[in-house]
C-alpha cells in the first residue's frame, strides 16, 4: 500500500518560504506591470517605434537568461543573500533608469538592467538551504503561486498606475517594490546555518551536458520558450485592440481580471484529467492547439469587446494550464539525481522566449500592425505542436529525496531500493548520504523504503 509522510513546516521554514515567495512576487510584479500598458503609452517616448517598443518590453529576458544560472552558481561560492541583495539593487537601479528616461532607448537600458538582477536561481537555492527535503516541494510551490498572483495583480494595477502616474510612475513604483524585497530579505528571511548544492533545487555544473542532450527535456524547454514568446507578443496587440473597441486604458482591468479568474477555474478539470486519469499528452497537445486557435480568434473573430474577451479567456485558460503542466512534465522526465539542473535550464528558457516575443512581436507590429502580431502568435504554435506530437505520454512519477542513516548498508543499496514496488529510479550519492528517487506514489511502499534507508 502507498505510504505518505505526514510532515509540516517548522515556524522557521514557514517564515523562510513566505519571505522568499514575497521577494519573488515583488520582483515579478515589477517586471509584469508594464505589460498591459506599455504598448499604449510608449509612443509618447522620443524615438519610439513599434519595433523598439517590443524590444523594451522583452529586453529584460535577454539579461535574465544570461545571468540566472551563473548568479545561482555564484551564490554557492559567496552566499545566497549577497547575490539576492545585489540582484535586487540592480533591479532597483534599472527601474530608476527607466523612470528617468524620456526616450525609448533609456527605457530599453532600464529593462536590460532590470533583467540583469537575475535572482531566481539564488532564491531557489536559499529556499533549499532553509527547508527540509520533506517540505521543500511545498515551499517551491508557494513561490510558483506567488508568480501567478503577481501576474494577475499586475494586470489590474498596471492600467490604474499608468492612468494616475504615467509610465514613469510605474517604474518608480517598481523601484519601491525592489526596496521592499530588500527589506524582506534583511528582516524576514532567516540566514542559513550552511549552504550546499541541492541537486533537487538548483543546477549542478557537471550535469548540463546530460540534460542538454535529452530530447524529452529539450522538447519541453522549447515549449516554455514559445509560451513566453506568445505572452510577450500578445501584449503588444491586446491593449491596443481593447482601446480600439472603446474601452479606456484605465478600465482594461475590467476585462483582464474576470478573464484570468475564469481561466483558472476552467483549467482545473483539465489538470484533473491530465494528472489523475493519465491523459497528460492529449491535454497538453490540446492546450497548445488552443493557444493558436485563440490567437487566430482574436485576429479573425474578436471584432467586438465581448468576443475579444471570450478569446482572451480561451488563451489564458490554455496558457495557465501549460504553465502548470510544463514544470510537472519536467519533473516526470528529468533523471532522479538531476531534477534541479533540468528545472534550472527549463526556467531559464522562458526568458529568451520573452525577449524574442518582444523583438519579433515588435517587428511584426511595425510591418503588419496588431493583426501581424496575432498572426505571429498563431503561427508560432505550429512548430511547438510539431515538436510536441512525438512525445510519449509521461508516467505518473515524482521525485523524492531519501536521507540515509549512518547504519544503512551501502553495498547493493541502489538495487534494494529499486526492488521496492513504486521505486522507478534510484541514485545513491555517498558524499551527501542521500538517495535520489523517482517514484510512482500510487504504488510506493514507503515503509519498506524507510527501513532500507535506516539499515534494517
Amino acid at each position: 500500500m502507498p505510504q505518505a509522510i505526514p510532515d509540516s513546516m517548522t515556524p522557521t521554514e514557514r517564515r523562510a518560504a513566505a519571505g522568499l515567495a514575497g521577494i519573488f512576487a515583488l520582483r515579478m510584479l515589477g517586471l509584469f506591470l508594464i505589460l498591459p500598458v506599455f504598448a499604449l503609452h510608449a509612443p509618447e517616448l522620443a524615438g519610439a517605434t513599434p519595433l523598439l517598443i517590443g524590444l523594451a518590453i522583452g529586453a529584460y529576458g535577454l539579461t535574465q537568461a544570461l545571468f540566472q544560472i551563473p548568479f545561482g552558481m555564484l551564490s554557492d561560492r559567496i552566499g545566497r543573500k549577497p547575490v539576492i541583495f545585489g540582484g535586487l539593487l540592480l533591479f532597483a537601479l534599472g527601474s530608476v533608469v527607466a523612470a528617468l528616461a524620456d526616450s525609448i532607448g533609456g527605457v530599453i537600458l532600464g529593462r536590460v538592467l532590470q533583467g540583469g538582477g537575475a535572482i531566481a536561481a539564488a532564491v531557489m537555492a536559499l529556499t533549499a538551504d532553509l527547508t527540509r527535503e520533506s517540505v521543500r516541494t511545498r515551499a517551491m510551490a508557494g513561490i510558483g503561486m506567488s508568480i501567478g498572483l503577481a501576474f494577475a495583480l499586475a494586470l489590474v494595477l498596471g492600467p490604474l498606475l499608468a492612468h494616475a502616474f504615467g509610465l514613469s510612475g510605474i517604474f518608480w513604483f517598481t523601484a519601491l517594490l525592489a526596496l521592499g524585497g530588500l527589506l524582506i530579505l534583511v528582516l524576514v528571511v532567516p540566514s542559513p546555518a550552511h549552504s550546499s548544492v541541492h541537486r533537487d533545487a538548483e543546477p549542478v555544473a557537471g550535469q548540463f551536458r546530460a540534460i542538454l542532450t535529452r530530447g524529452e527535456l529539450l522538447r519541453l524547454d522549447f515549449g516554455v520558450l514559445t509560451l513566453h514568446l506568445l505572452m510577450t507578443s500578445l501584449f503588444l496587440a491586446v491593449p491596443l485592440a481593447l482601446e480600439d473597441r472603446g474601452l479606456p486604458a484605465a478600465h482594461h482591468w475590467w476585462i483582464y481580471l474576470p478573464v484570468l479568474g475564469l481561466s483558472i477555474a476552467a483549467m482545473i478539470p483539465f489538470i484533473l484529467q491530465a494528472e489523475s486519469r493519465g491523459r497528460l499528452k492529449p491535454v497538453f497537445l490540446g492546450a497548445i492547439a488552443a493557444l493558436g486557435l485563440a490567437a487566430l480568434g482574436l485576429r479573425e473573430w474578436g471584432g467586438h469587446l465581448v468576443a475579444l474577451a471570450i478569446w482572451l479567456w480561451v488563451f489564458f485558460t490554455a496558457f495557465n494550464l501549460l504553465e502548470a503542466m510544463l514544470p510537472s512534465l519536467i519533473a516526470k522526465v528529468a533523471p532522479a539525481e538531476a531534477k534541479g539542473t533540468a528545472m534550472g535550464v527549463f526556467s531559464t528558457a522562458q526568458f529568451p522566449g520573452a525577449f524574442l516575443g518582444g523583438l519579433l512581436g515588435g517587428w511584426m507590429h511595425q510591418h503588419g500592425g496588431t493583426d501581424g502580431v496575432l498572426w505571429l502568435c498563431a503561427l508560432a504554435v505550429l512548430p511547438w505542436l510539431a515538436i510536441a506530437l512525438p512525445m510519449a505520454n509521461p508516467r505518473p512519477v515524482s521525485h523524492r529525496i531519501l536521507p540515509l542513516s549512518a547504519t544503512a548498508r551501502r553495498e547493493g543499496l541502489r538495487d534494494r531500493l529499486l526492488a521496492v514496488p513504486g521505486v522507478e529510479e534510484a541514485v545513491v550519492v555517498e558524499e551527501e548520504a542521500l538517495a535520489y528517487l523517482k517514484i510512482d506514489r500510487h504504488r510506493l511502499d514507503w515503509t519498506r523504503v524507510e527501513a532500507i534507508a535506516a539499515g534494517d
